[in-house]
Parts: structure tokens; C-alpha cells; sequence
């Protein structure tokens, strides 16, 4: 199993003196991270590079002190530590999984632990800003918009069905042969899952404009956004989620549905299967992270980051697994998880505010 893998490595690890990792987090620190760490770790993830050759990787970082080990034991400089986690409507129904996080922690720590489960990131982001939020569990999305406004880092990354991360796929009929890349998808009627979604609309169109297939015009607004959709496809719809755009695909309402290279398998059934083919992968987007403020030492950071890694052990997985139905935690930083994700935010012109309020269960 690919868990049963990533604890091996982090065993490895330990072997060779790494007692605590501080993974850097500083953007110059950061920018030392070769480009083929970042590819091994994702072809890692994907199960195309074999344990060994990311294991060299992560000596590298190691050797080249991009990744910092201690021997020495790492204390926490802090009475309390207040954690966030992803905005929902209902927090009681989170609130007690949460809870059994809390105690966890402060047994390892030794301090007392607070617990927010928000109905908007927008509180955990104020928080992180002005000292009353510590850290976070986070989606893709909001935690780059989180790093961009208040410095916050990501420390952790969860791995889920044993990868960090699921590929975006343009999706056509199998017997369309006028489509063979996502250049291709300028012009015609396409289908995005929802103007917020990852692998449905974010990393595609995102791909588009920084490849400079698709250009937004002046404006910096989701008005500018919305007009550069309207000009470069023939029809564009937000269908709601993967079935659905899937399914306005196989009636041929659209030539193109984006989302994820599993969503078919997983919503319909195999005779509509055989009806569509995967036109390219376009890249992969990253799990859920976890993100410390910027303001928290190294010291009280290493210590944190240790105590939640031990979640990915048996006699305790079971609460990681309640929180979000991760199977482990992996130590990342906010350049290599989700770095190259933030640039299509970046990208997508005032899409970083209705990202943050499509999370916001308040209303």
C-alpha cells in the first residue's frame, strides 16, 4: 500500500538522523527546489518513480540543507495553539472528530489546544493574519489565497487513495477526432464543473490563460474573467459537478467536459464509459494541506509537524481518517505542493474572492 510506503520512507529517514524535519519555508529557501524534486515527487505520487529514486530526492534536499534536520529535540514556545479547519455549515457535526484531535495534541504537546471550525475562511484567514489562528486545515484553493494575504505555509500535505494529488482531464466523445489538446478547447462548447472547481474549471482554464491560449483582458475583476470566456468559446457552462458535465457531454450538448481523469469511473456507468475518451491529462492538483501561520516559530513548528505526522500510524489513523478521510500526512512545503496550482489562481482574474466565497457556509 502506498501508505505502508510513504511510512516506510519516513522510517528510511529517520534512520539517517532525521529525528525532526523543518522543511524551509522562506520563498528564497524555497526557490532552491530543482524542478526535477518537484517532478519526482509527483511521479512518485503517481506511482511512475520507484521509492528509491524519491528517496534520493529527499537526500538531496537533506544535503543541501533546503530541507533542515536536527537531532535536537524540539520544544513548543507557546501556551496554546488554536487550530482551523475547513469551513462547514454544520461545525457540530465536525466539531467532536475535531475534538478528538485536540486532546491528541495535547497530550503530545503539553499545552492546551483550541479548536475553530469556522463557517468562512475568511475567519481563518484574519486569524492567521492578526495572531489568533495558528494553523489550519486547508483546501487547495483558500490555502494559496492564505499564503498570498497573511505569509502562512504549508507544512503538511494529506494523502488520500495513496497519491498527494488527482490529475484534471479534458474529456470528449470517443468519436470526436477534431480535439487532441487543450489548445483544441478554444472555440468550442465546453463544459467546467463550477467556476470554483479544481480540476473542473481552475486548472484548465488556468492553463489556457498562461499558456497564452486564451488572454483577460485588463480589469483585474471576475467581469474580466466572464468576458474571456464569452470570447473564446463558442458556449461555456457551469454544470454543477462532474456528472453533470459529463452527462451534457454524452447528449452532445457540449464538444468538451473538464474535471478529474477518475470522475467517469466514478459516475457512470461503463456502457457511458466506452463513449468518451480522455483527450490529455493536464496536470495534477493538490490534495488538502495543512498551514501554519507565519509567525509561529521553527521551534514550535517542527514540534507540531511531528505530532501530526504520528496520526499516520495505526493506533491512531483513525482520527485523521474521521477529520477529512485522509490516510497520512506528508511533510511539503507551499512551493512544491501547491505552488504551481496558486499561479492559475493568480491567473483567473478576481476568482481568489469567489473562491473564498464559495466556502462560506454562513450564507
Amino acid at each position: 500500500m502506498k501508505k505502508q510506503k510513504m511510512l516506510t520512507l519516513i522510517a528510511v529517514i529517520a534512520v539517517i538522523g532525521v529525528t525532526t524535519m523543518s522543511l524551509a519555508q522562506n520563498v528564497q529557501a524555497e526557490s532552491l527546489v530543482p524542478e526535477w524534486i518537484k517532478s519526482n515527487a509527483g511521479w512518485w505520487a503517481d506511482g511512475t518513480v520507484d521509492d528509491e529514486t524519491f528517496l534520493n530526492g529527499i537526500r538531496f534536499l537533506i544535503e543541501n540543507d533546503i530541507i533542515n534536520v536536527s537531532s535536537e529535540s524540539n520544544t513548543v514556545d507557546v501556551d496554546t495553539l488554536t487550530i482551523g479547519f475547513i469551513p462547514v455549515e454544520k461545525a457540530d457535526e465536525l466539531t467532536p472528530k475535531a475534538q478528538s484531535l485536540e486532546k491528541f495534541l495535547e497530550s503530545k504537546l503539553g499545552i492546551d489546544v483550541e479548536i475553530v471550525v469556522p463557517t468562512n475562511y475568511e475567519t481563518i484567514i484574519e486569524g492567521m493574519r492578526f495572531g489568533h489562528i495558528d494553523g489550519a486545515f486547508m483546501d487547495t484553493g483558500p490555502a494559496w489565497i492564505t499564503h498570498q494575504r497573511t505569509g502562512a505555509e504549508a507544512v503538511l500535505a494529506e494523502l488520500v487513495a495513496g497519491k498527494v494529488n488527482y490529475q484534471a482531464t479534458v474529456w470528449a466523445l470517443a468519436d470526436n477526432d477534431s480535439i487532441h489538446s487543450i489548445e483544441d478547447t478554444v472555440g468550442k462548447r465546453v463544459a467546467f464543473t463550477s467556476i470554483t472547481g479544481s480540476s473542473g474549471f481552475v486548472r484548465p482554464m488556468g492553463t489556457l490563460v498562461t499558456d497564452g491560449h486564451v488572454v483577460i483582458e485588463d480589469g483585474g475583476d471576475i467581469v474580466a474573467l466572464e468576458s474571456a470566456l464569452a470570447k473564446n468559446f463558442e458556449s461555456y457552462t457551469f454544470a454543477g459537478g462532474y456528472k453533470a458535465a459529463l452527462e451534457l457531454l454524452l447528449n452532445d450538448n457540449v464538444d468538451v467536459a473538464f474535471g478529474s481523469d477518475i470522475a467517469p469511473q466514478q459516475y457512470l456507468e461503463l456502457e457511458d464509459q466506452v463513449k468518451l475518451r480522455p483527450v490529455t491529462t493536464i496536470g495534477p492538483v493538490p490534495s488538502h494541506v495543512f498551514m501554519v501561520s507565519a509567525d509561529m516559530s521553527d521551534s514550535t513548528k517542527n514540534a507540531l509537524v511531528d505530532a501530526l505526522i504520528e496520526l499516520n500510524y495505526d493506533e491512531r489513523n483513525y482520527i485523521l481518517k474521521d477529520l477529512y478521510g485522509a490516510e497520512a500526512l506528508v511533510p511539503t512545503t507551499t512551493t512544491m505542493h501547491i505552488g504551481e496550482f496558486g499561479t492559475f489562481i493568480d491567473a483567473l482574474t478576481g476568482l481568489d474572492q469567489v473562491i473564498l466565497d464559495s466556502y462560506n457556509k454562513s450564507k
